[in-house]
């Protein structure tokens, strides 16, 4: 807390900032790969789905390994072979030859993708309690900003160079973080709990240099702790009624997030929300100019979101943030069981957007404030996981069972944010103006 937010701060922002901008991109690609490979390929529909899915089934295997590798070798170490293993197989995957190739090669991306929330746990260790809430939701800014350079980059290379570009174009930013990734620092407080204070000492000597910060005075207090990262840390006595209904907010935040952003583009194919009928693999529509203008709108929702939750979170608290933005999600939903034109729409999802990414932010601030140092990155990866397991089911509401009924699916997102709402608000701990806890013990 003496040492500040200052030039360090600035420079670990911008780092793990490049993490989640390679992750938005690879996540808002699917939203464009699958209508494009659809007619290109001449794909049935579970296959286009099945390409979304098979991102997913990757991260959902991978996010708790990657939480155990940075629980038990380091922050640094996890994330560092997570963005290289991305970067290649991303590249890898813009030359599949064929529709079985691609599956894999995507499959292998997202394996890799599932250790990105990890530098959220890594940046989280290096702020002071008072800038945390409103840093994480800096970061994810950068979320925002890569989901729009990737519709940007989509409008500009997919009429004239076609997905494959896409594909490889957008691993430049996780390129970059690969190129400067020997800067990061390891977590001075991973350091400590694994018994290397003398290397905590030297990291926090660097911020406070960096940051034009003395040193207090003084020395370190081990808590050396040799179990760390198990499953059953997050099931003791203090933290199993937060670890459930935490696990079902993640899910249905995924859920509804990446169902929204699905939904945009086939409502918006549809033109009209009453025509969408069961359609053979041969009536096919590529994404036109204006489509990707509508979803370039859309994804812009979620520059408001984020200010309006960055006032919420320090303000009304986490807990209930959360429950906000599901509530309000499910509100704007409503309106589209009626058949509305396309401004009406538009503007509707954009608001949906807008509050259901600014909650999903809001989860990755609570996430990390309320489990201690020793569990804390395998409490990230086993939330991620099961956000990876609603966003693995949403393709098939969004785009398979659109097909059969719009309002049942509509239904279905609906439900699922109201009763996430109300596991928001029966989470036993707000962890506003709390500090991190370093073991599961104690309290500093």
């Amino acid at each position: 807390i003496v040492i500040g937010f200052g030039k360090f701060q600035w420079k670990i922002s911008l780092l793990t900032g490049l993490s989640w901008i390679a992750d938005a991109m690879e996540m808002m690609i699917l939203s464009i790969l699958g209508p494009q490979l659809h007619c290109e390929w001449r794909l049935p529909g579970y296959q286009v789905a099945l390409i979304t899915s098979v991102v997913f089934v990757g991260m959902g295997i991978s996010s708790p390994l990657w939480g155990n590798v940075s629980d038990k070798y380091g922050r640094r170490v996890g994330l560092t072979i997570c963005m290289c293993w991305t970067l290649y197989y991303g590249l890898m995957s813009a030359f599949s030859p064929v529709y079985g190739w691609l599956l894999v090669l995507r499959g292998l991306v997202g394996f890799g993708i599932g250790g990105a929330p990890q530098s959220v746990t890594l940046y989280s260790e290096f702020l002071p309690v008072k800038s945390r809430g409103i840093c994480i939701m800096l970061i994810a800014a950068f979320w925002a900003i890569g989901t729009v350079f990737e519709v940007l980059l989509a409008l500009w290379v997919m009429p004239t160079l076609g997905w494959r570009w896409l594909l490889g174009l957008s691993t430049i930013p996780m390129a970059i973080f690969v190129s400067f990734c020997f800067w990061l620092p390891e977590s001075p407080r991973f350091d400590v709990l694994t018994g290397r204070s003398e290397k905590a000492m030297e990291t926090l000597t660097r911020v406070a240099k960096e940051n034009g910060k003395t040193m207090p005075q003084g020395r370190m207090i081990a808590y050396q702790q040799s179990d760390r990262g198990q499953i059953k840390d997050l099931f003791a006595a203090q933290y199993w009624r937060t670890t459930l209904p935490l696990w079902f907010i993640w899910f249905a935040y995924a859920f509804s997030y990446y169902g929204i952003v699905l939904l945009t583009t086939e409502l918006f194919q549809a033109g009209d929300s009453s025509k969408i009928e069961p359609t053979c693999s041969l009536e096919c529509k590529y994404l036109t100019s204006a489509d990707y203008k509508d979803l370039l709108w859309t994804t812009l929702a979620e520059f408001p979101g984020l200010l309006v939750i960055l006032l919420a979170v320090d303000h009304i608290g986490r807990k209930r943030s959360m429950a906000l933005c599901f509530f309000m999600f499910s509100l704007c939903i409503l309106p589209l069981f009626a058949c509305i034109e396309r401004t009406a729409l538009t503007i509707l999802i954009f608001v949906a957007r807008a509050f259901i990414s600014g909650g999903y932010q809001v989860v990755f601030v609570y996430t990390p404030e309320v489990f201690p140092t020793g569990s804390r990155a395998l409490a990230m990866g086993t939330s991620s996981a099961m956000a990876r397991v609603g966003a693995l089911i949403t393709p098939f509401v969004a785009q398979v069972m659109l097909r059969t009924s719009v309002y049942l699916t509509l239904s279905v997102y609906c439900g699922v944010a109201v009763l996430a709402g109300v596991a928001s608000l029966i989470l036993p701990i707000e962890t506003l103006g709390r500090s991190l806890q370093e073991s599961a013990g104690v309290q500093p």
